[in-house]
């Protein structure tokens, strides 16, 4: 059976870490973004990831950092995975020698076909709800159906998706993956168990519905 992966992301304190985990999250994010209600700066992300069991992929975001930054982040954070949320070209995403993946923010014009072909080199794209003036976290979703049909890339959908409505999200996009933040918070930057414990049952409900 085909299953729908999880990143939880705005994790900033090991509680939420490993309740994260042990509900079943394939992912996490750590937000290099000081304007964040999310963000973390190294130290805070190493007390918040520490002592996480094998194979959970750490994933570090990015709005339009220097190169310094990200690559201190690189060196001195076990993160296997970029997300770049900024204005970031193919280029320079590629040229920190790590997986990535870019967030695209979806408003009603956007080709993502044309995207799609603009960062062949990322690992995924990453699909938020455009907001004029932000450049993600913004808790409201998008038009799912605009995703098209029979792609060959993995898609990932975010943008204020929580555990009453992920299995609409992924019955009608059918992503390799979704990405929450606000959907499972009891406020910004601190999760909840239980909120996590629903998204993940509601993510293995649909998968179970759209692939048996």
């Amino acid at each position: 059976m085909t299953r729908t992966r999880i990143k939880i992301c705005g994790i900033t304190r090991q509680v939420d870490a490993h309740a994260a985990v042990a509900a079943g999250a394939d992912a996490l994010g750590l937000v290099f973004y000081a304007p964040s209600p999310r963000a973390v700066d190294i130290e805070g992300a190493r007390l918040a990831i520490a002592q996480l069991p094998p194979f959970v992929t750490l994933t570090a975001l990015f709005v339009d950092a220097a190169d310094a930054e990200v690559e201190r982040v690189c060196n001195e954070l076990p993160v296997s995975l970029l997300q770049f949320h900024g204005a970031e070209s193919e280029a320079r995403c590629a040229s920190f020698g790590m997986p990535y993946i870019k967030a695209v923010r979806v408003a009603p014009d956007t080709d993502l076909e044309a995207l799609m072909g603009a960062y062949t080199s990322a690992q995924g794209l990453l699909l938020d709800t455009y907001r004029k003036g932000v450049v993600g976290g913004t808790g409201e979703s998008f038009d799912w159906s605009c995703i098209p049909h029979g792609h060959d890339r993995k898609l990932i959908v975010a943008g204020g998706l929580d555990a009453d409505n992920v299995s609409e999200a992924i019955a009608t996009s059918a992503p390799f993956a979704v990405d929450v933040s606000g959907g499972v918070e009891q406020s910004p930057g601190h999760k909840s168990r239980e909120k996590m414990q629903a998204f993940v049952a509601a993510v293995q409900q649909a998968d179970q519905s759209i692939w048996k």
